[in-house]
């Protein structure tokens, strides 16, 4: 008995002294997993943006094909003449401007591009959405009503990918034809050389992966419609 007592006591201390050991060897593996993630989480960032960057397009180009209705999504003064140029030119039938300000009208179009005054009475619809899930929900509803099937969406270049994304997400089975508006300091400057720039495009980047993250937990397209 006293025997079986030594050798229970000596299995404890064996016990308590490898604790610590393994104790130890589990916060250097962890302080390992975290310096290897905190050195490869940036990388992976910076590569990801210059991927982003890379993707943008350099310059706007005639859609490849005409489509049933055109979105433009606001924010640059260009997007709104070219896409009620688009409409003109029999790219689509009719044209959904979202997100703009309630004070917008179609006389207001009307009044600085008289030239395509025509097209802004008839065959333009507005929506006043706050953002670009806003605009993807609301197209989505416009397009419904409206009973479409394909779109040209008209927004910024660098907020082109994001925008297809969300609007795809809302309306997986319609054709979605991108049409880019390059803004001129894109165009001729580099973005590296403009800190503006370089934080508007970054802005952007971070925005976009926060979008597909979201997309993907919640693959079912939305059926919740903004207030």
């Amino acid at each position: 008995m006293a025997g079986s007592k030594t050798e229970d006591g000596s299995a404890s201390l064996a016990c308590a002294a490898q604790m610590p050991r393994a104790r130890g060897r589990l916060l250097r593996s962890i302080g390992w997993l975290t310096t290897a993630l905190c050195v490869t989480a940036p990388l992976m960032l910076a590569a990801g943006f210059l991927w982003f960057i890379w993707r943008l397009p350099a310059d706007a180009a005639t859609p490849a094909r005409k489509a049933d209705g055109i979105v433009v999504l606001t924010g640059g003064a260009s997007r709104i003449s070219d896409a009620i140029e688009l409409l003109a030119a029999g790219q689509g039938r009719r044209l959904l401007i979202s997100g703009v300000n309630r004070g917008t009208t179609s006389q207001e179009i009307s009044r600085l591009n008289p030239e395509l005054a025509r097209w802004a009475r008839c065959c333009v619809d507005f929506d006043h959405s706050l953002n670009t899930l806003g605009n993807a929900i609301e197209t989505r509803l416009w397009t419904e009503r409206q009973g479409f099937h394909s779109l040209i969406v008209v927004t910024s270049s660098y907020h082109m990918p994001r925008a297809m994304a969300e609007i795809a997400h809302q309306l997986p089975d319609a054709t979605l034809i991108p049409y880019p508006v390059v803004s001129d300091r894109l165009r001729t400057e580099p973005w590296w050389t403009s800190g503006a720039t370089t934080k508007l495009l970054l802005s952007e980047y971070m925005k976009y992966i926060f979008a597909q993250v979201r997309i993907r937990l919640n693959p079912a397209y939305g059926a919740a419609e903004p207030a």
